[in-house]
């Protein structure tokens, strides 16, 4: 409801947002999944050993490249993690899109819930049946991969 506030009354005096829609839907996503991603990320931040990356620039690496070669792999595992956790927690959430949606804009949570209101049409189960599928290949996929690492 603060994010619907803070768009309404910025529009008269700022001009900004034109309408909601789109764009007020990202913003309101954005501000609620940046918690979750930094309870994620900063613990390994915080555990990675500092030394690599000054061992890297000692070796001559600048600033880019010592993220890049370091720290990013360092905290890859982290990152995706925090990816895979807004993400979901971002689809899922039809809160915070219905309030800061407008006339013109919807998500594909918000389309299923008007469509479940009456009843289960065929095109639900259709995609529910293909985000299923999605997530079922996906897990396959990953436990082939952590099968081969083992070996």
């Amino acid at each position: 409801i603060s994010l619907l506030l803070l768009f309404i009354s910025a529009e008269p005096l700022l001009g900004w947002p034109a309408q909601r829609g789109i764009l007020t839907i990202t913003i309101a996503h954005i501000t609620f999944c940046t918690a979750f991603v930094i309870v994620v990320v900063q613990p390994r931040l915080a555990d990675m050993d500092r030394s690599l990356e000054e061992a890297s620039r000692d070796l001559g690496a600048g600033p880019a490249t010592t993220f890049c070669l370091v720290t990013l792999p360092i905290i890859a595992p982290a990152l995706f993690s925090a990816w895979l956790l807004a993400f979901i927690l971002s689809f899922d959430d039809l809160v915070i899109a219905s309030f800061t949606s407008g006339p013109g804009a919807t998500t594909l949570p918000m389309l299923i819930f008007s469509k479940i209101k009456i009843a289960v049409s065929p095109d639900v189960n259709a995609l529910a049946t293909l985000i299923i599928l999605s997530v079922g290949i996906a897990l396959t996929l990953v436990m082939l991969g952590l099968r081969r690492g083992r070996k």
